[in-house]
């Protein structure tokens, strides 16, 4: 089984800080990976239309971001990026 992650935070998926699940914006879960990878196709097509910039790491983290979607932290008084990350796992499941 296979599942698609979509995450909106200020920081790339990739880092999944301690606190990362609790951006989840939605999950789907897919029974084969052809399944997974024309649901992520077409996520990702979506995604490249809408946020000007793409990165990627190891063929499961997508980050897409447009420079004028930022939040203040008054923290660190800076302005911080916001990412729109998908994460892609193969998720182990047990037969009986």
């Amino acid at each position: 089984m296979y599942k698609i992650i979509y995450m909106k935070a200020d920081y790339e998926p990739w880092w999944q800080f301690e606190d990362w699940e609790s951006h989840i914006v939605y999950e789907q879960i897919f029974h084969t990976k052809k399944e997974m990878e024309q649901a992520l196709q077409q996520i990702l097509d979506d995604f490249r239309k809408k946020y000007d910039h793409e990165e990627s790491r190891e063929g499961k983290y997508f980050a897409f971001w447009s420079e004028d979607e930022k939040r203040f932290c008054e923290a660190c008084d800076d302005e911080l990026q916001i990412f729109h990350g998908i994460i892609v796992q193969e998720m182990a499941y047990n037969k009986k």
